[in-house]
C-alpha cells in the first residue's frame, strides 16, 4: 500500500508559506473588488451626468456649420441617436475591450489622447508630492519638538491658514505676485520661447535631462515651479497637521519612555524613534493626496495653461465631448485605485502591527 500524503510529517510545512499568505490574498483581493466596484460606479454617474451637461454631441461632432441632416448623420454615426441604455451599455462593452471611445473634438481616441497630456500632469503631481514630503516632514518633526512653544504654535496656525486657502486662489496671487510684479517666474505655459526638446516621455524635465539639455531643464522647472508650489502650499499642510498628530502620539507611547530614560535628546527621540513609528498614517494620507492633486490640477492647470489631463478633462466638458469626459474619469479613476493598491501594499510591509492584524483576521475566518 502506498502512503498517504497526510502521512508525511513534512507536508504540513511543506504547505506553511501558502498558509501564511492567504491572508494577505484574500485582503489585496478584497481591494481589488471594491477598486472594481468604484470604477463602474465612476463610469456610471459620468456617463449620467454627461446627459445633464447643456449642448449637443453631434453638432460638436459635425462642426458649427453643418446642417440638420449633417447633424443627423453624425448623430446616428456616434451611435447618439440610440436609448441612453443602450449607449451605457455598449460603451461598457467597448470598455471591457479595452477601449475608451473616440473623441469627437480631436478625433483621436481617447486613450491616445490621454497618453499625450498625462505626463504633464504625472510630472506636476510628482514634483508636488516631492515638495509636499520635503516641507511637510522636517517643519511637523521641528514643531513636535518645541512641544507647543512658540514655534510649534506659529507653524500650526500657517498650516491652519494654507489649508482653508482655495487652490485657484492661491495660484492666481502666486501668480499675480511673482509672476506679473517680481517678474521672477512664469506665469503661464510649459516652456520658454525658442526653447525645445526631443519628445521621448512627455515631461519636459525628465526629457531635457536625458538630452543633456540643462538650460531646457532649468527652462521647465521654471514652468513647474508657481503651479507645484501652488498645490504643495494646500496640501503640505495637511501632511504636516497629520504627521505632527502622529508625532505627538508616538511621543507619548509606552516604548519611548525607556529611551527617555536613558537621557536622549528629543530630537533624537522624534528623528531616530518617533517618526518611524508615526509615518504609516501619514502615508495613508499622501497616498489619498494624490487623488485629491489629480483632482486639483484641473484648476492649477487652467490658471497656469498647462496641458494635462485636468485641461483636457476642463476642455471636454466644456464642449460636452462625452467619451472624452468619461473616459478621463475613468482614467484619473483607475490611477487612484492603483494608488490606493500600492499604498496598502506599503503599509503592510512597512508596518507590522497592521501586517499582524490582517494575519490575524484571516486566521480567525
Amino acid at each position: 500500500m502506498f502512503d498517504s500524503p497526510a502521512a508525511d510529517p513534512a507536508l504540513p510545512n511543506r504547505f506553511a508559506p501558502v498558509r501564511a499568505a492567504a491572508p494577505l490574498v484574500r485582503f489585496f483581493a478584497r481591494r481589488i473588488g471594491l477598486s472594481v466596484l468604484t470604477l463602474l460606479g465612476l463610469v456610471t454617474l459620468a456617463f449620467a451626468m454627461t446627459k445633464f451637461i447643456p449642448g449637443d454631441e453631434a453638432q460638436v461632432a459635425a462642426g458649427p456649420d453643418a446642417g440638420p441632416d449633417q447633424v443627423e448623420a453624425m448623430r446616428a454615426r456616434l451611435g447618439l441617436d440610440a436609448p441612453a441604455i443602450v449607449q451605457y451599455l455598449r460603451f461598457i462593452w467597448r470598455l471591457l475591450h479595452g477601449d475608451l471611445g473616440t473623441s469627437i473634438v480631436t478625433y483621436q481616441p481617447v486613450l491616445r489622447d490621454l497618453e499625450r497630456v498625462l505626463p504633464s500632469t504625472l510630472e506636476l503631481v510628482a514634483i508636488t508630492m516631492v515638495l509636499n514630503l520635503v516641507i511637510a516632514i522636517p517643519v511637523a518633526t521641528i514643531a513636535a519638538a518645541q512641544g507647543g512653544r512658540g514655534l510649534d504654535a506659529l507653524t500650526r496656525i500657517a498650516a491652519a491658514i494654507a489649508a482653508g486657502l482655495p487652490v485657484f486662489w492661491v495660484a492666481l496671487m502666486l501668480q499675480f505676485l511673482l509672476g506679473t510684479l517680481a517678474r521672477v517666474l512664469p506665469i503661464s505655459g510649459q516652456r520658454g520661447f525658442g526653447v525645445t526638446v526631443p519628445n521621448w516621455t512627455g515631461m519636459r524635465t525628465l526629457d531635457a535631462l536625458l538630452s543633456g539639455n540643462p538650460s531646457a531643464f532649468l527652462d521647465a522647472s521654471l514652468y513647474l515651479v508657481l503651479p507645484a508650489a501652488t498645490l504643495a502650499l494646500h496640501f503640505s499642510s495637511q501632511l504636516f497637521r497629520a504627521l505632527r498628530a502622529s508625532l505627538e502620539l508616538a511621543a507619548a507611547s509606552d516604548f519611548i519612555a525607556p529611551v527617555k530614560a536613558k537621557g536622549a535628546s528629543t530630537a533624537r527621540i522624534l528623528w531616530r524613534h518617533a517618526l518611524p513609528n508615526a509615518l504609516p498614517p501619514v502615508i495613508t494620507l499622501a497616498g489619498t493626496q494624490i487623488a485629491d492633486m489629480l483632482g486639483a490640477a484641473v484648476l492649477v492647470e487652467a490658471v497656469f495653461a498647462r496641458q494635462g489631463v485636468g485641461a483636457y478633462l476642463a476642455n471636454a466638458v466644456a464642449q460636452k465631448d462625452t467619451f472624452a469626459v468619461i473616459g478621463t474619469v475613468l482614467f484619473v479613476g483607475a490611477m487612484v485605485c492603483v494608488v490606493n493598491l500600492l499604498v496598502d501594499a506599503i503599509l503592510l510591509a512597512t508596518d507590522p502591527r497592521l501586517r499582524a492584524a490582517e494575519l490575524a483576521r484571516g486566521g480567525r475566518q
